[in-house]
């Protein structure tokens, strides 16, 4: 698993997503708000209605876990409750795309992700590098 650095980041995904699933049930949030707001980041899709840059960078805007854990911080630091609430969400769904394999997207085409690059380098004659 270690030598496959696509198998790594998705197994991260799962254990962001899982961790975010914990803390939003330890905050005794409304199941309902989770269903509701789960996939709002996908919405920023629409960009690619535009173009495939525009869409790329709308997507990867609201896909980079720097916002929500940004808003997470100032939930805490302000004691907002449903501000974190909504960060854990918006953390969730990221994990579950990373964990699925839908990572951040390249300007060239829809399905090009930093996931689907992320490969090992081979020698030429095809063995791995150690």
């Amino acid at each position: 698993m270690f030598r496959k650095p696509g198998v790594l980041l998705r197994v991260e995904g799962l254990v962001v997503f899982t961790l975010s699933l914990f803390c939003y049930r330890e905050l005794g949030a409304p199941w309902s708000r989770f269903v509701l707001l789960f996939l709002v980041p996908d919405l920023f899709m629409v960009g690619y209605f535009i173009s495939v840059r525009t869409g790329s960078q709308l997507y990867n805007l609201a896909h980079t876990y720097i916002f929500p854990l940004g808003l997470a911080s100032v939930a805490l630091y302000e004691h907002r409750a449903a501000y974190l609430t909504v960060a854990l969400i918006w953390i969730a769904h990221i994990g579950g795309d990373r964990a699925l394999g839908y990572g951040l997207k390249y300007p060239t085409f829809f399905k090009d992700t930093h996931l689907q690059r992320v490969d090992e380098p081979r020698l030429a004659s095809g063995n791995h590098l150690a």
